[in-house]
């Protein structure tokens, strides 16, 4: 790992920033979205106005979640602390009350001389975030939340029939909605209005927008011609759609909140493991990239502000997801795991260029043929966290760097429990890094985890309480594998135990590209078993390159 000393000598050349005007910071946050980005070269994707933002951007292939749900995800990546010293596995608890009184990313900046705002889901609302979005502390002005978001369990969804349901696929008619809007369009249109309020002050303070879109989390509502986009005979099934051979029941998650969907439902479906007709996953599925496209294009009118406004210039852009999603896969259809599907999320960050060059981010329309294509920007395979996000933020704005976080940061306001990407992204503008050069520099393993109620399905084992938590699934990726240990976790200290375990899972990549089979229990994987639990029980600090 580079030193303190080497960040703060490169952050100057990376990136212009004014003796007058520090840059402004723009923070994407999207809800449950999968890297099914064109920039990612998923198939059949239309997603042109972040294809546009990677092209200009750095793209890191490999970008992982601490939890993949999204309170415990946004909670841990806005204070750069993990699930563990959080202490939020769930949607119960607010950090600062329950952990430590954590500084946040956009406090860093508001400590910092920036305006900072937030609109719409940035930090999970409701108890985790002190239901305020953890204000005063972290925003100059009161959070805004699209009104129309209160709609969302609302029977609004149009059935063949003519009645209305609270279902999963909910493609609607925007002017029979209540409010005549959604909520990603009020949003994009509060940041456009914000971006607008901002270049009228002609103000020397830089700001700190950050703007969380919801879709495409379910339930898949929005305006019903994106469907169009993707007819339902092009539409195919997820390539490894059984469970995997071998995998611990404890593993498994049941897709509760899709069940309780009135759409689903009437499928009838039975418990755990379903399975839901071959239809009805190829509907799932084009529904959902049905609101990507969507989303993609409230992303777009944001960016288009932002250039027409004149901030692109000097603005870092950064847009990330929460968590992946699976569609299929291992026969899941949420998140709530630790597979590779739901941990691994698209991780964008744009630096105003030091040489001059202009960013250009017009819209484009997703219904045009000619929207321009996606011509590839600089791209990582490094390992990277989203706890790593808050120190490369605070670099590349010139604020002052994160210490790393002691054993015990319980009493430490302001550290990181990740590793500023700003040397890294410094080298991979010069020439992309081989796998050899990013072993010897660069983090070798990035961790995440997810809890259980029990070793088999439960209706709650997906997001079970915390008092409920019995089990805890650690789980390290390295470059080569993914080794899971399931095990006994105490919900009133928040240890796991690692003598106490449950379940061990191991996946191959050399072999087994999709985590399909589990080989920890196989004699010939014995020794590497070994070897991968030392280092997992060692964690995230023995990750880190000195």
């Amino acid at each position: 790992m580079f030193v303190q000393k080497v960040i703060l000598l490169i952050v100057s050349s990376i990136i212009r920033v004014s003796s007058v005007k520090k840059p402004n910071v723009l923070m994407i946050v999207v809800d449950d979205l999968r890297p099914a980005l064109g920039c990612y070269r998923y198939p059949n994707i239309i997603t042109p106005n972040i294809d546009q933002l990677a092209s200009q951007s750095i793209l890191f292939q490999n970008a992982h979640v601490q939890q993949a749900v999204c309170g415990p995800s946004r909670t841990s990546f806005l204070t750069s602390r993990r699930p563990d010293t959080t202490r939020l596995y769930d949607f119960g608890s607010y950090w600062r009350t329950h952990a430590g009184n954590f500084t946040t990313l956009p406090q860093h900046f508001k400590e910092n001389g920036y305006y900072t705002y937030s609109i719409g889901k940035v930090f999970h609302p409701g108890k985790c975030s002190n239901y305020s979005d953890d204000a005063p502390y972290s925003w100059s002005a009161a959070a805004y939340h699209p009104p129309t978001q209160k709609y969302k369990e609302a029977k609004v969804c149009p059935n063949e029939d003519g009645s209305l349901g609270m279902n999963l696929l909910c493609p609607v008619d925007v002017a029979t909605q209540p409010e005549k809007s959604l909520p990603d369009i009020q949003s994009a249109e509060h940041a456009v209005d914000m971006l607008q309020k901002f270049e009228d002050s002609n103000s020397s303070q830089p700001f700190f927008l950050a703007v969380g879109f919801h879709k495409p989390h379910v339930p898949y509502k929005f305006p019903k011609e994106f469907l169009k986009l993707y007819p339902l005979s092009e539409i195919s099934l997820a390539p490894n759609p059984a469970i995997p051979s071998g995998m611990p029941p404890v593993a498994y998650n049941p897709w509760g909140s899709l069940r309780r969907r009135d759409d689903i439902k009437a499928l009838n479906l039975s418990f755990p493991y379903g399975p839901i007709p071959d239809i009805y996953q190829r509907r799932i599925r084009q529904h959902y990239y049905s609101a990507a496209t969507y989303t993609d294009t409230m992303v777009g009118k944001v960016l288009d502000k932002l250039d027409r406004s004149g901030f692109a210039d000097n603005t870092i852009i950064v847009m990330v997801a929460d968590h992946g999603f699976s569609l299929g896969e291992h026969g899941d259809w949420c998140k709530f795991e630790n597979f590779e599907v739901t941990t691994r999320v698209p991780l964008l960050i744009h630096v105003p260029s030091e040489g001059g060059e202009k960013a250009s981010f017009p819209l484009q329309n997703p219904f045009h043929t000619d929207a321009s294509p996606y011509v590839s920007g600089t791209e990582s395979e490094a390992l990277v966290e989203l706890v790593d996000l808050f120190p490369t933020l605070s670099d590349l704005s010139g604020l002052p760097p994160l210490a790393q976080c002691p054993r015990d940061s319980s009493k430490v306001m302001l550290c990181t429990e990740g590793s500023s990407l700003v040397p890294l992204i410094k080298l991979e503008k010069k020439h992309r890094l081989s796998s050899n050069e990013l072993k010897s520099i660069w983090k070798g393993a990035v961790f995440s985890q997810y809890p259980r109620p029990s070793d088999t399905p439960q209706a709650d084992s997906d997001l079970p309480k915390l008092k409920d938590i019995r089990i805890m699934g650690y789980t390290m990726r390295t470059s080569e594998y993914r080794y899971t240990e399931w095990v006994t976790f105490n919900p009133t200290t928040f240890q796991g135990n690692f003598s106490e375990v449950h379940a061990r899972e191991l996946y191959d990549y050399n072999i087994d590209g999709m985590e399909d089979y589990n080989v920890a229990d196989e004699a010939r994987y014995a020794k590497l078993v070994d070897i991968l639990r030392k280092r997992l029980i060692q964690g995230w600090r023995s990750a880190l390159r000195r």
